[in-house]
């Protein structure tokens, strides 16, 4: 079974050694090194080629948000997993944009973090639950012109319920058996998902659905 790299960021050192501990024992990680700053985690990212990064977002110098972006840059395959003890709106809506796969709190269980490693290793996103409620909330105090306009508007109710089995890590071959068509189907039908919400994978349409609360 191949491993999935990944790559620790964190300004203390502490932290970076317990994650490193942490994923020593799950045999299906490996971890290919750390960084304490954002400038030292772009550099650790294009040498390394990490799966996954466990970023940080604030960091003396160059901060999460800022080497996140950067990553995204360079290395648009690597995922990048925020791990961080904030969770205000702006923080997250920066992260999310700056190309974040997911974003946890520090409070995470084991438990959790390992799953999230893994989903965001296969493209899934995963949201803190705190963070999926500042989304919301967000989406809730927009202005109904704005909502008026948005694409999922446009979505029939069968698009609907399956971007809702997207935004919850589910394949092709899991939906098709949870809705009852075929894979092929549901194929052509996660296509037309993406071109009307102009989203370009899974990720980002299971963002966008937890964004406008089409998805828990």
């Amino acid at each position: 079974m191949k491993s999935i790299r990944v790559l620790i960021v964190d300004d203390h050192e502490i932290v970076r050694e317990g994650l490193q501990t942490l994923l020593a024992e799950e045999p299906d990680f490996e971890v290919v090194g750390s960084a304490g700053d954002g400038v030292a985690a772009v550099t650790l990212a294009e040498s390394t080629q990490p799966d996954v990064v466990i970023m940080d977002l604030v960091m003396p110098g160059v901060d999460g948000i800022e080497a996140t972006r950067r990553i995204q840059r360079n290395n648009p395959h690597a995922r990048v997993l925020v791990l961080t003890t904030f969770a205000d709106d702006q923080r997250v809506r920066e992260a999310i944009q700056a190309g974040a796969t997911g974003y946890l709190l520090k409070d995470v269980l084991k438990a959790d973090l390992l799953r999230a490693l893994r989903d965001a290793a296969a493209g899934r996103p995963s949201l803190h639950p705190e963070v999926q409620q500042q989304l919301m909330r967000e989406v809730a105090g927009r202005t109904s012109p704005a909502q008026e306009q948005a694409p999922h508007l446009n979505l029939t109710e069968r698009e609907i319920g399956i971007l809702r089995l997207i935004a919850e890590g589910r394949s092709n071959k899991e939906i098709a058996a949870a809705v009852y068509l075929t894979e092929g189907t549901i194929k052509g039908y996660v296509s037309t998902i993406f071109d009307k919400l102009g989203v370009e994978d899974r990720t980002q349409a299971a963002l966008y659905a937890v964004k406008h609360g089409l998805a828990h």
